[in-house]
């Protein structure tokens, strides 16, 4: 009950990386103007979607395909300057600290031994050692892993801090000095026009854990938060405004994007709720091993503990064909186990189509716990726990948060006259039927949709020139611009094969 995860045909792939003939871009004779815009001096700031990170790493190739570094080259005809990155050393993406790996490589699509194509981690040896500074400054200054208030935090480039966690080893490569903070940084290069774009890890990060963190509305203190947790939004509201008002400081203007819905995502959308075929007589086994459990549930309903619906969510039942998997619900109500005096019983249901798994889940998804007992095949004697799946509950806490950061950036972008990319409603449609452009489609699908690369939250080098582009149609609206478009089509999707 391996591999729910299934991919078209490697053909198919290629077929999609290797479309001709795309966007609608301004080319020749065409005469840029840049409106009331001042590019000459373009920083870009924000997490692993500014840096170009994608396929799980930062790498050469997706540095130079980010959405700021394609804008920049576009900003270019109309009086852009040079743009800088901390460009890693190699294409295999993962990152040493003094000799040893920290972080992994990046995902290509191979072949696996049932002849489907998958992602593998690129095998070699990284070659970036963060303990080998570098001299800025930097146009880009994006930064994996970074939320909000990590843009504020004093020393999230200190080397001595990343055993910890305490610091970031992407920023600790080019910080200005170890006690530096990225929007210092960045407002330091004096930005004549700027970008935006965070906030996104301020959920993202309890949703891809499976809503294992804390929702921390109501604590003001981003330092005692844990990785996983989903910051206040009042924190979120206070670090954003001084972030652009320190960018503000020198520029003439910029461009913000909003935070997309994580069901917008193919790391969210790629595994089914129903992923566990069973066939007739397994079935019926499974069932009596359940028989106990669901009789408790009703016993449970009939004396009041719980309501006829949580009675029936947690009434479990297989069938021929294909089944939701059993998980873990922590939302669900404690129930005294009458076995065990002084302890509960799990709160166990099936999976509902409003679940969302995560893209990892697929790999463990029918193995056995056990390798003894061909009943702890997780999903079905085995419960699914929390960290592979979004229960709606946990989906509402992100939903909720999500609408007070974009509120904000709005309100932001209003205040001070910036252009505004609805990132959301971006990703929304490529979930929602795709969007055509002149040589294809593209969409959500893991691997094959062209959007995203295949860590299933980052998008593909096409995937960041459409952003780009959406950013240039804010831009020119904005600002009376007339930036030029790029061919999407001229960037690729995923990568099929890689050599070092």
């Amino acid at each position: 009950m391996k591999n729910y995860i299934k991919y078209l045909a490697l053909s198919a792939v290629f077929l999609t990386a290797c479309e001709a003939e795309f966007e609608n871009a301004i080319e020749d004779g065409g005469v840029y103007t840049n409106g009331s815009a001042d590019f000459s001096n373009f920083v870009s700031v924000g997490n692993s979607l500014t840096s170009g990170y994608a396929d799980g790493a930062l790498y050469i190739t997706g540095q130079n395909t980010s959405f700021p570094n394609i804008l920049a080259g576009q900003f270019a005809l109309v009086g852009g300057g040079e743009f800088k990155q901390p460009l890693v050393n190699d294409n295999l993406g993962g990152l040493l600290a003094n000799g040893t790996q920290i972080t992994e490589n990046r995902f290509v699509l191979a072949v696996g031994a049932n002849g489907n194509p998958g992602p593998v981690r690129l095998s070699g040896t990284p070659t970036t050692d963060i303990s080998n500074l570098l001299s800025g400054p930097f146009n880009n200054m994006g930064v994996p892993g970074a939320k909000s208030f990590h843009l504020v935090a004093p020393g999230y480039g200190n080397i001595a801090g990343v055993a910890t966690g305490a610091s970031n080893p992407y920023f600790v490569r080019f910080a200005s000095e170890a006690n530096a903070t990225i929007i210092a940084d960045a407002a330091a290069q004096q930005p004549t026009f700027f970008s935006l774009w965070i906030g996104n890890n301020d959920i993202l990060s309890y949703a891809t854990s499976g809503g294992i963190g804390v929702d921390q509305k109501g604590n003001l203190n981003p330092a005692t938060y844990g990785a996983n947790d989903i910051t206040d939004p009042q924190v979120f509201a206070s670090v954003y405004s001084q972030e652009v008002s320190a960018l503000m400081a020198s520029a003439t203007g910029g461009v913000l994007f909003n935070i997309p819905d994580v069901t917008s995502i193919p790391y969210f959308t790629t595994v089914p709720y129903n992923a566990i075929p069973l066939d007739a007589g397994t079935a019926s086994v499974v069932n009596q091993a359940y028989a106990q459990y669901n009789g408790g549930m009703s016993q449970y309903a009939t004396l009041g503990f719980i309501s006829t619906e949580e009675r029936d969510a947690r009434t479990i039942n297989f069938v021929e064909g294909q089944n939701a998997a059993v998980i873990l619900d922590e939302s669900l109500t404690n129930l005294p186990n009458p076995a065990a005096p002084g302890t509960f019983l799990p709160k166990l249901r099936q999976a509902t189509p409003d679940d969302l798994f995560v893209l990892t889940a697929s790999s463990i998804l029918g193995t056995l716990v056990d390798p003894n007992d061909p009943s702890s095949a997780i999903g079905v004697g085995s419960p699914v726990t929390d960290q592979f799946v979004l229960t709606p509950s946990e989906q509402a806490l992100v939903v909720a948060a999500q609408a007070s950061y974009n509120a904000t950036i709005a309100a932001v972008a209003q205040a001070n006259g910036l252009a505004l990319v609805d990132a959301k409603a971006i990703l929304s449609q490529l979930a929602n039927g795709g969007i055509s452009f002149d040589g294809g489609t593209l969409t959500s699908t893991f691997a094959t949709g062209g959007a995203f690369s295949l860590d299933g939250v980052h998008p593909t080098p096409r995937g960041y020139a459409y952003l780009a582009n959406q950013a240039i149609l804010a831009i020119n609206a904005t600002y009376g611009s007339t930036v030029p478009m790029v061919n999407i089509g001229d960037y690729n999707t995923v990568t099929a094969s890689q050599s070092n």
